[in-house]
């Protein structure tokens, strides 16, 4: 049998799956939501579980609206 080359496509992911890949590199970049204060970006420190759970849903809201905007045209120069 000959050699035969297999390509394999990346799955396609629609745009909440990179919304939530988003929110997800953040918060842990970030140390969202952490007891202690991390490097960097250190915000207010989530109190509660329903805190906690309350601000990734905001933070996975704006990156979903980050994703959804259509990209801006330029117009054309003269």
């Amino acid at each position: 049998m000959d050699q035969e080359s297999v390509t394999l496509a990346a799955p396609v992911r629609s745009k909440d799956e990179l919304a939530l890949e988003l929110m997800k590199f953040i918060s842990i970049t970030t140390g969202l939501g952490k007891a202690a204060p991390a490097a960097g970006f250190a915000g207010k420190a989530v109190r509660s579980p329903e805190e906690h759970a309350e601000v990734l849903i905001q933070l996975f809201e704006r990156c979903r609206e980050v994703l959804h905007k259509e990209p801006r045209r330029e117009s054309a120069r003269s």
